[in-house]
C-alpha cells in the first residue's frame, strides 16, 4: 500500500468522553483535504486506560497502540513508532481540529521552508483568569515559534531528533519543538505557526481546578522544566497523570 501523507497520533488515557469529538473533527478535515481521506491515518495511543478508550478508537477505524509506560511523551512516541505517514501530527484527545487543517499543513510542508510547526489553539471558554494565563505564555510562541494545538513534522525528522523525551513528565512538547527548531536552523528552515486553522483547546483543567490555579502550578512546573529536577513526580501525578476521569 502507498505511504499515507498524514499519521495523526492521539495520546489518550481514559478519553472515551472526549475522543469522539476529536475523531469527528478529523473526519471532517479529512473530507476537506484535497489529497483525499485515505491519505489520513489515525493512531490512538492508549496509555493504560481503564475505560472504553481503546474500544471507541477501534470502532472508529483507528489503529490502537497500547503504551504501558505512563507518560504523555511515551504515549506520543508509541503512536509514532507504528506510524507510516510522511507527516506526523500530534494532538491531545480533548481537542478538535479545524476543517482546513490538513490542507494548511500540506501546503506549509510542501513549501520546504519549514521543519514543522503547530496550529495554535482557541479556548472553548474564556474568563479573566484563563485570559491572563493565556497572556502569561504568549511570549513563547511570539518569540520562539513554539505553540500548541496540532503539532506536526516529517516522520524522518521526528526520528532524527529522537522523538519526545519520555523521561520528561511534562513540557515534553516544548522540548520537542525546541529540538525541531534547532534542526531546522541548521537547514535554513523554521517552525511555522499556521494561520486560520486553530485547534480547539480544552479548558477542562480550569473547570476542575479553578480559573486562577495555573499561576501557582505553572511556576512550579516551569521551574522543574528549566532545572531538570527529578522530584517533580508529585506535580505531574496530581495534575496530569492521576486526574479524576
Amino acid at each position: 500500500m502507498a505511504t499515507p501523507r498524514f499519521s495523526v497520533i492521539i495520546p489518550a488515557h481514559n478519553e472515551e468522553t472526549y475522543l469522539p469529538r476529536l475523531l469527528d473533527s478529523i473526519d471532517e478535515a479529512g473530507m476537506a483535504y484535497v489529497g483525499g481521506t485515505e491519505q489520513i491515518k489515525v493512531i490512538v495511543s492508549d496509555n493504560c486506560s481503564t475505560d472504553m478508550t481503546a474500544a471507541v478508537a477501534a470502532s472508529r477505524g483507528c489503529r490502537v497502540a497500547s503504551v504501558t509506560r505512563r507518560t504523555i511523551a511515551a504515549a506520543r512516541n508509541g503512536g509514532a513508532a507504528i506510524a507510516e505517514g510522511e507527516i506526523l501530527c500530534f494532538i491531545d484527545a480533548d481537542s478538535a481540529v479545524h476543517p482546513n487543517t490538513f490542507n494548511a499543513v500540506d501546503e506549509a510542508m510542501t513549501s520546504g521552508r519549514y521543519v514543522g510547526g503547530s496550529t495554535g489553539i482557541y479556548l472553548e471558554r474564556i474568563s479573566p483568569g484563563i485570559a491572563l494565563t493565556y497572556l502569561m505564555f504568549l511570549p513563547i510562541p511570539l518569540l520562539f515559534g513554539l505553540d500548541t494545538g496540532l503539532v506536526f513534522c516529517r516522520r524522518q525528522d521526528f526520528r532524527e531528533i529522537g522523538g519526545f523525551d519520555d523521561e520528561r513528565l511534562y513540557a515534553e512538547d516544548v522540548k520537542f519543538q525546541w529540538m525541531l527548531r534547532r534542526l531546522g536552523k541548521r537547514r535554513g528552515q523554521s517552525l511555522t505557526r499556521l494561520r486560520g486553522v486553530k485547534s480547539l483547546g480544552s479548558t477542562r483543567k480550569f473547570d476542575q481546578y479553578g480559573d486562577w490555579h495555573y499561576f501557582v502550578m505553572a511556576i512550579r512546573a516551569l521551574t522543574g522544566f528549566l532545572t531538570g529536577r527529578s522530584n517533580d513526580r508529585e506535580i505531574a501525578d496530581n495534575y496530569w497523570y492521576k486526574p479524576q476521569r
